[in-house]
């Protein structure tokens, strides 16, 4: 059978979860990811699990967070004043808001904390800081 090599464009069924068995992400019930292996398209730590792998094969690989979406960065959370938010901006913890740089480029935060006086938006990936488990199955080689 043919192996996984740097290059290969490859597809996989996954199912991606946190370190209390959350599930974050999973293929199932959607077409099989594509990507091409070494290019860097997906996380590092999953993409170095793919060579020498053969179509059929199951494993699972334990991604820690350096080679996933990186350390949560203090850095990319900002209180905000409360009343510098319209009032139709729905608030509640864990909402993702699109907002603009001053550069004018749109990032996604989450609301991470709401006081009186301000709330809290956070920058980084929801996943950043996370140790991250993937049950892979290689479907395809192309």
């Amino acid at each position: 059978m043919t192996q996984v090599k740097s290059g290969d464009t490859v597809r996989i069924h996954y199912t991606g979860t946190l370190a209390d068995g959350t599930t974050f992400d999973s293929s199932e019930g959607r077409d099989p990811l594509e990507f091409a292996v070494g290019s860097g398209q997906i996380i590092s730590g999953l993409d170095a699990a793919m060579p020498g792998m053969e179509v059929g094969e199951k494993k699972t690989v334990n991604v820690p967070a350096d080679q996933a979406y990186g350390q949560a960065d203090p850095a990319a959370r900002q209180a905000v004043p409360r009343a510098d938010i319209p009032a139709d901006i729905p608030l509640d913890l864990g909402t993702q808001l699109q907002v603009q740089t001053p550069q004018g480029q749109a990032v996604t935060v989450t609301v991470a904390e709401v006081t009186e006086s301000e709330v809290t938006l956070d920058a980084n990936h929801p996943l950043a800081g996370k140790d991250l488990t993937f049950d892979i199955e290689l479907v395809e080689v192309a």
